[in-house]
This record gives structure tokens, sequence and C-alpha cells, in this order.
């Protein structure tokens, strides 16, 4: 392949680079195959671009129709994969790896997608829990709710994963609402600016919702406000230099990192040699050394073992490593690439030589290994290499020191609180994992160590074919981690889009709150006098639409036909002196579903109409016993409305439930289906 001359996108198109470009190398041949530079970019202006084009352009979307277009940019990606696989190559991988790294990013867009569709409304502004009432006659009121932040999120992103750390901080920002600048590492921006060209190209992005900066980012982050996000990938010396500059510090710039951290893997004190938890320890510590050639945040630098384990733990890791082939990732028999370039193996080499002053080398001799189909010294390849510290406790370069490569140190421990001790030396982690079959130690693993840990895996026989490894962050799950790990939180579904919207506490009347949230509130005015809700289309349906219906009395007669038809024969419906017993009722009482039920028969017409189904109940709350003899009706009020194609939309009802006496017996939220107008 020729040298390719990278391109920054700015303000809306392709810039090459002028003066001075720096020369990218290949991981497998050490030859020149790209050069970068972002030397003549306005970094002031990428920014302004930023929040005065793209901004706009995002919020007038809904979450909705943001989900959507993350969708469509995934089935984009997806169908053009390969290009970017054969690229991948370069970088070192194998073509295992860069499933990990491409078809990882496209399904975290995916997922995300999915999550922004049924999570959060079709709207703008995200409603944060219930209302709290303020005033004793319920006339003022507070509601939290979020709002997209009116800046610009800048990405700088590490080498090892130049596809998927783009795409998984791309996809809560912009379903959120904020556009991005993204910095890839340059080590292998080839591969990120081939990704990206591809965004572009799919023209589905909104005008400046998307930039790139190939090369150094220069004084942008001097120009940050209060409105903007920085989010980091890389080591903690970088993410300390870079939260320090003083814009940042003025501005309160918020600052996500996520960091590189010396995760542990703890096998478990039931684990023994023969137990299926052992064989599932083995595999994870080897897979997580060689993946990506170990250059992974999340990989395996501290395999904790009981002492008596630790030499069968040793002799089976070694077994399995010497069967690894490493070489040319393009060959199918490769098992473990090269690392991204020979700086990263110059630092992995220079850590080692720190390990070493601590620790004994069980396995790899970086001086005399095999490397198949590539020169081992023109390519940036390295030996995956086992240690063991024989007093953990004593060491520190073992629990502060992180070669970034295929490298792993084995540390003996002697009881489930000394293990806890070891793991939490790291100073906090992204993830630890535990291989144990015994729900006591996992419970103590989690109260003496979730604290210094983003996630934590535990692994047994029942879930270790189903599981994704310890090294696989989910995008529905949060990743990130506390002290060394940078303190941050990405992915996590809703939480990660979180990250980059605003939570303000409004205050105000019910109908004021409700009309401003479009969420109808307890206290709000009820319309629609005269018609039937049900029989509005979901376009003629306003929120706040409200139906109060007739009374209907529960008899003692009921009650029964209902516990015979139904099997629910217990006590306190059916024996007066044991339901008297109780102290919650005055004697026997209706069944909850009962009156559901009745309540249902009093709201619902039954002609066909717009409402197409009933899908759920949300909130559900009995909150006083309905005796034989009460009356109860029913108030139903449209609370919310979220379209979701063209056939229909979802409505979500505020449904109370109440006596003769005006007391409310039942509570809950309604989810039905409407259909559109014609």
């Amino acid at each position: 392949m020729g040298v390719i001359e990278l391109n920054s996108f700015a303000e809306g198109r392709f810039h090459a680079p002028t003066d001075g470009p720096v020369d990218i190398a290949s991981a497998v041949t050490g030859d020149v195959i790209a050069r970068a530079s972002s030397r003549g970019l306005d970094f002031r202006a990428m920014a302004s671009y930023a929040r005065d084009v793209g901004g706009p352009a995002l919020r007038r979307l809904t979450f909705h129709d943001r989900a959507l277009m993350l969708k469509a940019l995934a089935q984009y990606l997806n169908e053009r994969k390969e290009a970017l696989y054969a690229l991948s190559l370069q970088t070192g991988a194998t073509r295992p790896d860069s499933m990990i790294d491409i078809d990882g990013g496209i399904g975290t867009l995916f997922v995300m997608s999915s999550k922004g569709r049924r999570e959060m409304p079709n709207a703008d502004l995200y409603v944060d829990g219930g209302p709290e009432v303020l005033a004793r006659d319920g006339a003022f009121v507070g509601q939290h709710v979020y709002t997209a932040r009116q800046g610009v999120a800048i990405h700088i992103n590490a080498f090892n994963f130049p596809v998927w750390g783009m795409l998984e901080k791309l996809a809560p920002a912009l379903i959120a609402g904020m556009p991005v600048i993204v910095k890839p590492a340059t080590a292998t921006a080839y591969l990120a600016e081939a990704a990206f060209r591809m965004m572009i190209e799919s023209e589905l992005l909104p005008a400046g919702s998307v930039q790139l900066i190939v090369g150094s980012t220069g004084d942008l982050l001097d120009h940050v406000t209060c409105q903007d996000v920085v989010s980091f990938t890389g080591s903690a010396e970088t993410a300390e230099t870079l939260q320090v500059r003083p814009a940042i510090i003025a501005n309160a710039t918020r600052f996500i990192a996520e960091r590189d951290s010396l995760n542990a893997s703890i096998l478990g004190p039931d684990a023994d040699a023969a137990s299926p938890e052992f064989d599932l320890f083995v595999r994870e510590v080897a897979k997580e050394m060689t993946v990506k050639a170990g250059q992974k945040c999340t990989a395996i630098r501290r395999a904790i073992v009981p002492r008596d384990r630790l030499p069968a733990v040793a002799d089976a890791l070694a077994a399995r490593l010497g069967s690894l082939q490493v070489g040319d990732p393009a060959l199918e028999t490769t098992r473990m690439g090269a690392l991204a370039g020979q700086d990263q193996r110059r630092d992995v080499y220079d850590k080692v030589a720190h390990l070493e002053k601590e620790c004994e080398r069980l396995f790899g001799d970086p001086d005399a290994f095999d490397v198949v189909g590539a020169d081992a010294r023109a390519g940036a390849f390295v030996p995956p290499m086992l240690f063991h510290c024989a007093d953990p406790h004593r060491a520190v370069d073992v629990h502060a020191i992180e070669p970034f490569g295929p490298v792993s140190t084995l540390m003996p421990y002697d009881g489930i609180d000394d293990a806890i001790a070891l793991a939490n030396k790291g100073g906090g982690s992204l993830v630890a994992s535990v291989f144990t079959h015994d729900p006591d130690a996992a419970r103590a693993f989690v109260m003496g160590s979730a604290a210094y840990h983003g996630r934590l895996l535990f692994a047994d026989r029942t879930c270790g074919k189903q599981s994704t490894g310890h090294g696989s962050p989910m995008p529905h799950l949060v990743h990130g981690g506390p002290g060394r790990a940078g303190g941050g939180e990405e992915l996590g579904g809703v939480r990660g889009i979180l990250h980059y919207m605003q939570r303000t506490a409004l205050q105000g009347s019910p109908a004021m709150l409700s009309s401003i949230t479009k969420s109808w509130q307890s206290g709000a005015p009820e319309l629609g006098e005269g018609l039937h809700p049900f029989r509005c289309t979901f376009q003629d349906l306003e929120i706040g639409h409200t139906l109060h219906t007739a009374e209907r009395e529960i008899t003692l007669a009921d009650i029964e036909h209902f516990a015979e038809f139904t099997g629910d024969t217990f006590y306190a419906h059916m024996d007066e002196a044991a339901a008297a017993a109780n102290p919650f009722f005055p004697g026997r009482v209706a069944h909850g579903y009962l009156i559901l039920s009745f309540a249902a028969g009093l709201f619902v017409d039954p002609a066909p109409g717009p409402v197409l189904a009933n899908y759920g109940l949300d909130s559900l709350r009995f909150l006083k016993p309905v005796s034989p003899g009460d009356r109860v009706k029913v108030r139903l009020t449209a609370k919310e409305k979220n379209r979701r194609n063209d056939e229909y939309g979802e409505v979500r009802w505020d449904v109370e439930v109440t006596n003769q006496d005006g007391d409310a017996v039942a509570r809950y939220e309604l989810l039905t289906m409407n259909a559109m107008a014609a």
C-alpha cells in the first residue's frame, strides 16, 4: 500500500496536512504507511463552528431522531467494514482483534440507538424522576430535567481502539444533542480517519455535528467554555496534564477521564485445579494478555490466586501461552499480532524492567522469541510475558506501573480479605473479575472491593460460556472507574448520554411545569371534558385530557367470585377473622387486581377506535384497602405522548382510583399504543 495523506475535517470540509507532517509506521513491517499533521487548522473556529452550526442542527432533532440517525450510520458502516479490516492489519491487530474494535464500535452504535429510542422520550427534553411537592396545597412543585449542553464535546482517544474508541464516545454525545470534535491518537489515526471519512460520505449527520483533528490539538483546549465536555482516554499522566489546563479549571469544563488501570482478576478460594472456574480463570488471563497484544485498558495486569494454587496456575498459563503463535496478523494461524508501534514496544520494555526488580519472570523472553511471517525487529512484536510477585504486599511497582502490552503478574493471597486488599492496592481500576462458584465469596468481594472498581465480573460454570469476559466493556453498562482509572464513567446506556446534558431543577406551578416538560402533573389543568380520551387519535389527544368515571360498588360477592375465578384465595380476601387480625386490614378486603380490573371496566371505551393495545402498567401502588360496600371511581389523565412511527404512538396515562371518601386506593401509570390519524 502507498503512503496515505491523512486529512482532518474542519468547518465542513477536509483539510490535507500542510508543512511538517508526522510519519506513521506500520506496526507489522515498520514501513511508513501514513502522514498526518493538524498544522494550519483554526481550532477556535472549529469549536465555534461546532457550537454555532452543529449544536443547533442537532438540538432541532428529538432523542429518537438522533438515535435513528445512529442506527442508519451503523448500518452504513457495517456494509463497508471490510475496508476497515484490511487497514486494521497495519495496527498489528488480528482479525479477532479487529472485530472487537470495528464490529464492537458499530455494535455500540446499534445498542445506544436502541436504548435511546426505548428509554428516552421522542422529545428534546428529558424528565428526571417525578415531581417534588414543595407546598402543602400542591400549588408549588419542583421537577428535575436534562437539556442538551450548548457547547462542543472534545473526544481525545487512545491508539488501541481507533474505531470503537471513537464510536463509543460519539454515540451518547450525538444522542444528547452535542456536536463532537474527534481527536484520534496519531499512531493509528489512519484507521480512525478511514472510518470517519465513511461517516461523512454517508451524509447522515447534520453539518457541524462531527469534526476530526488528525495530529495535535494545538490550542483547542484554551478555547473551552462552561458548556463544553472534554472526554479523554489514555494514560494517567496525560489525563492529569489536560485536566489542569487553565481554561478547563476556570470554566469548570466537564472532564471525563477513562485512564489505564492495573486491573485485577482473582481466582476464588473455592476454585481448585479440578473446578471449571480454574479453567475459566486460566483461559481468561491468557486471553486478556494476548488479545490486541495486551493493549487494552481493561486487560488483566494482576492475577491474584490462592497461595497453594499458584504453581498449578503458573504451569497452566505457561502451557497456554506457549502454544500461541505470534506473527503477521494477516495469517489465519496467528493468535497475537504486534504492538501499535516501536514507541509502544520501547515503553513496554521499560516498564518490564521496573517489574523485574520486584518480580520473577516465569514466561516470555524478549530477546528470544519466534515471530511467524514477519521481522520481529522491524515490526513492533513482543512476546507474552508472565511474572510472579512473591511478596505483593511489600511490592510497589507491580501495583503502580503498567506495561501496556502482553504482560501480567501472578501474586498469591491468603484468604478472601487478603485477596481484596491486593485487588484494592491498584488504587482504583476499570474492572476486576472474580472466578468463583461461592455466592458468599462473591458478596464478600463486592462489599470489600466494589468501591475500588468500575465493574466487577463474576464468572463461574453457570455463565462462563455466555460471559462477554473480563475485558469487554458493554454499552449497556458504565465504563470507567475510581482513582487511578480516572474517576469517570462512559457508556451505561442513558447514563452515558446524560454526561453530555445539564440537569436543572425547575420550580413553579404544576400547570407551568406540565407545559414545559410536556408531562402532566397532579394539580395541572384537566382538559377534554365531555369527550372520552380513547376516542382521540394520537395527534388529537392533548396532554392533560382527563376522564372522571362513575362509581362502582365492590360487594362481598364480587370478592368471592374473583377469588373462585382466579384461584387467589389469600386469607385477607376470604377469612374475616384472619384478615381482621392483620394490622393492615379492617377485615376482608378486595383483591388489588380486582380493583384494577374494575377500574379498567370503568374507564375503557369498548368500541373500536384509536387505542390499539394496552401493553403495561408502571409504578403501581395499592394505597388503602377496599372493603365490601366501598365505592370506587377513576380519574384517567393523558400524562405523556411519544410518537413511535407513522402508524402509532405511545401514550402514558396517569390513573388514580379513589373511594367514596375521596381517598386514593390505587395509583399507577397505564401504557397504551394509539393510532395516528389517517
